[in-house]
């Protein structure tokens, strides 16, 4: 049998880094979604000030199967 999926686009930040972001973002759409088996970033993006990186902001979409 084939699965069939979905897709949404989170936005998740994190002070610590990009992969930080990532598993915090996946974390939380875990609490609602289930079944979700990969994510694929689309974007990265990061707040600068004094010339040091202070934020990371990373928009990624995650994929989950449908239950039949």
């Amino acid at each position: 049998m084939s699965n069939v999926y979905k897709k949404v686009e989170l936005v998740g930040s994190s002070r610590e880094g990009v992969d930080d972001a990532i598993k915090r973002a996946v974390a939380k759409a875990s609490e609602s979604l289930r079944n979700i088996d990969w994510f694929e970033v689309k974007e990265i993006r990061g707040w600068v000030d004094g010339g040091e990186v202070q934020h990371f902001q990373v928009t990624l979409q995650v994929g989950f199967r449908l239950e039949d």
